[in-house]
């Protein structure tokens, strides 16, 4: 018998003959949230991106100025032209985003249209992520209720970062050392 089936058989015997437990699953599904926008980019913020917050006819304006001099790699289907294609000389990339979560300040992609790769979204040093409004939600169920399973996902909380032993902070071992938002009301 291995060391598993031995932990198994051992657990079995401590429970057999106690009585089924019916489980609660009433799981919040569903949060009301008052200013989603605001709370999303408060979140943001809390991670040390930078956070815009504009108009929808401001936004072109606001990534010029984010990327101007920067050698950026932009994702098929972003909706703009004169993308850097070069990961390894790359400043950063420019991207839209699946969903956004108020609640934890999370922007999670699934790489279709405008996202790119992985590989394009974690080599280079810089990202600039375009969130639209209605593209918030309030929590994490609302989130995976959006998502599509089967699509790889790359869930961002702020910008990479980790910490060492003695609590250093250490950003950029993981992906981009900078996140930039701009939300698009």
């Amino acid at each position: 018998m291995s060391a598993r089936e031995e932990i198994l058989s051992r657990i079995r015997k401590a429970v057999g003959g106690a009585e089924d437990v019916e489980i609660p699953r009433g799981y919040r599904t569903e949060r009301q949230v008052d200013d989603l926008v605001g709370l999303f980019a408060e979140r943001v913020d809390d991670y040390r991106a930078i956070v815009h917050v504009v108009p929808s006819a401001e936004v072109p304006a606001v990534i010029d100025a984010c990327v101007k001099d920067k050698r950026m790699v932009i994702p098929e289907g972003f909706g703009r032209d004169g993308g850097w294609d070069d990961l390894r000389t790359a400043d950063g990339v420019l991207t839209n985003c699946a969903v956004a979560i108020a609640e934890t300040g999370t922007i999670v992609l699934d790489h279709g249209p405008g996202q790119g790769t992985r590989a394009q979204t974690l080599v280079p040093d810089y990202h600039l992520c375009v969130v639209r409004a209605d593209q918030i939600v309030p929590g994490v169920p609302e989130a995976v209720a959006r998502l599509d399973p089967s699509r790889p996902l790359t869930w961002i909380s702020g910008p990479s970062a980790t910490s060492d032993i003695e609590l250093n902070r250490v950003e950029g071992v993981h992906g981009p050392r900078t996140l930039e938002v701009v939300i698009s009301t």
